[in-house]
């Protein structure tokens, strides 16, 4: 079966309403069922726990705090790099920003325009430039962390649709990046700004970060934004800058100069947070 087919019965669920009914219950603190769910969990998809800064399935009362647990100090360190993997998951894919065209899998591309919610000022300065797609799964972790040293400058919440974003369904979607629901965070670096997208998907109950909280829900039909220029909100490389609620993708657009992605990584590798991603090129 093509991967065009095996998504379609995608387009014909209810993924609004199953997800948000995803996230109602992930949230409910229901006493041993919640434990046992989260134990059923963990032996689906192979769990860590073991890096888990508290490992006991027993003590988290809801599976939203199960999913977003933090880690224990020292299972991730930093690397000595100008970018580092900001995520545990997979590559989807990485590489050059053709003009202004990403590449998401053979035979489908997207706009830089498209992706950050139209804005063609803000996607016009990554013409050129580089991006990379990581994958979370469900047995990763879903904290977000800084890929370097940047301060915050905008906000902006895009509404979209709720695809997953599993490698099939990369292949099968068209667009499938700059469709579903996403938050594009704007920031300012040593090197120039760069964007990192928070991007939604089906059962994904909201996605948060660390200045604002939950973004959504509240769901809008329309495009929001917050600016930040008028304030200062610094994040340091590998701090904490969001999270998930169930698995996604993070997308990121770096400008030109491109930068030159570490000579180990290659689409559907595992990669973890904090890793070597890219060291920053010479004009």
């Amino acid at each position: 079966m093509s991967d065009r087919l095996s998504v379609l019965p995608q387009y014909l669920l209810p993924k609004q309403a199953l997800t948000v009914l995803a996230g109602k219950l992930a949230g409910v603190r229901a006493g041993g069922l919640t434990t046992r769910v989260i134990k059923w969990f963990v032996g689906r998809y192979g769990v860590n726990m073991d890096e888990a800064a508290n490992p006991d399935i027993g003590s988290y009362p809801s599976f939203n705090e199960f999913f977003t647990r933090p880690l224990r100090d020292g299972v991730r360190p930093l690397a000595e790099a100008d970018l580092i993997s900001p995520v545990d998951g997979a590559i989807s894919q990485f590489g050059p920003i053709v003009r202004d065209q990403i590449f998401q899998a053979k035979g489908h591309a997207y706009s830089t325009t498209a992706l950050v919610g139209g804005d063609a000022e803000l996607a016009a300065g990554f013409e050129d430039g580089s991006f990379a797609t990581l994958y979370l799964s469900p047995r990763d972790y879903h904290r977000i962390h800084m890929p370097c040293d940047g301060r915050l400058t905008r906000m902006i919440y895009v509404p979209g649709e709720l695809f997953s974003v599993n490698p099939t369904t990369a292949r099968g979607v068209p667009g499938l990046f700059a469709r579903n629901e996403r938050v594009v965070c704007v920031f300012e670096s040593a090197f120039g700004p760069f964007v990192l997208v928070l991007v939604g998907a089906t059962i994904v109950g909201s996605m948060a970060t660390v200045w604002h909280g939950v973004v959504n829900p509240p769901r809008s039909a329309s495009v929001r934004e917050w600016r930040y220029e008028d304030q200062d909100i610094p994040l340091k490389k590998g701090e904490e800058m969001g999270r998930f609620l169930l698995g996604s993708t993070v997308v990121m657009l770096f400008p030109k100069p491109r930068v030159k992605f570490n000579p180990a990584w290659a689409p559907g590798a595992a990669i973890r947070m904090g890793e070597t991603m890219a060291a920053l090129a010479t004009a």
